[in-house]
């Protein structure tokens, strides 16, 4: 038969008022804690969560939205995310949206009607449908990446703008003057913030952004791909290039070697996030690094922290660094004007 609370109540001598305390989240003394879960551990006591939830109106539930589990960037935020929670006793309900608004807004519903503590999203949508709902209700939202302007809540972001800033800076010290851009979708907050950065580099060094040198991709392999074929195609006189995501880096990558370009001598490439991938290349490529996880670490602290409050405080808006890789494809280009 399975151990109840009176059984807990009969190990530790304690009454049934301090376990149901202790069982329901709230304050016990530091003595009968150790008591009460040594009592748990010996007897095999299993908690009751969802008569636990009816009564405290609690499920010690996150859920959690992100536009694409699959996308390397957000499978590794997520997995710090659950590694903070789990180890405050809570848990993670993970919903895809694929990139979807639709299903992004399907997303939020589900997780409403599952009596969800709170939300943490790194958003696809543009108009936060159905957060507000969620605020309004007493339940707390965490961002991540990325940030809905008509939505007011606890955002973690990076220096995206800098990170790009940074990037370009570095090839117009290697002397070059003609650097192109895979650039993401002008909907996308992080892809609108790093193309700033880009044209921020350039105008600082007397240099017009020019339309024929920037090519707007999906976030996707394919979208590398065929933004540095039509650059190349575009401008035979481009002697850099610097791609703002993982995924077209990758395609980017793969279709430079495919042209037979030769790196750097022949194309300076400065390329986003992941070490492996960016060691695996011959030569190393250069590459701006994101700290993901830090960016689930704070994002996950930021919402046990609301789940705390009596009172509801001013709402956060922490932004992190950036970090660059220094590989070997990059070179300098004597005279600025060398091309494919």
């Amino acid at each position: 038969m399975a151990a109840t609370i009176k059984d807990i109540a009969k190990e530790t001598g304690l009454g049934l008022a301090t376990i149901s305390s202790y069982l329901n989240g709230g304050n016990v003394r530091e003595k009968n804690r150790v008591k009460i879960e040594e009592a748990i551990e010996k007897l095999d006591f299993e908690v009751n969560e969802v008569a636990r939830g009816l009564k405290t109106n609690r499920t010690k539930m996150i859920g959690i939205i992100l536009p694409e589990l699959n996308n390397i960037f957000f499978a590794e935020i997520i997995t710090e995310l659950e590694d903070v929670l789990r180890g405050q006793g809570y848990a993670a309900m993970i919903c895809d949206c694929r990139t979807d608004e639709k299903r992004e807004e399907e997303a939020i519903d589900f997780l409403k009607r599952r009596r969800v503590d709170g939300m943490i999203i790194i958003p696809t949508g543009k108009s936060g449908r159905g957060l507000q709902e969620v605020m309004d209700a007493g339940k707390p939202i965490v961002m991540i990446d990325r940030r809905i302007r008509n939505v007011r809540c606890d955002t973690v972001l990076v220096d995206n703008r800098g990170a790009a800033e940074d990037a370009i800076r570095r090839l117009l010290d290697r002397g070059h003057r003609r650097i192109g851009m895979i650039a993401g979708a002008e909907d996308v907050y992080t892809a609108e913030e790093r193309f700033q950065g880009y044209c921020r580099a350039l105008e600082a060094a007397g240099i017009p952004a020019e339309d024929s040198l920037i090519v707007r991709g999906d976030y996707t392999i394919l979208g590398g791909s065929r933004g540095i074929k039509e650059l190349a195609k575009r401008n035979p006189d481009m002697t850099a290039v610097f791609i703002s995501n993982y995924e077209m880096t990758l395609g980017a990558m793969i279709e430079l070697n495919e042209l037979g370009v030769r790196i750097p001598e022949e194309m300076s490439v400065i390329g986003f996030d992941n070490i492996e991938f960016a060691k695996a290349c011959i030569p190393r490529l250069s590459i701006v690094t994101q700290p993901t996880k830090e960016l689930g670490r704070r994002a996950a602290e930021l919402m046990l922290k609301r789940l705390e409050e009596k009172e509801r405080t001013e709402f956060e808006t922490v932004r992190l660094a950036t970090s660059f890789v220094e590989g070997r494809s990059v070179c300098r280009c004597p005279d600025g004007e060398r091309g494919l």
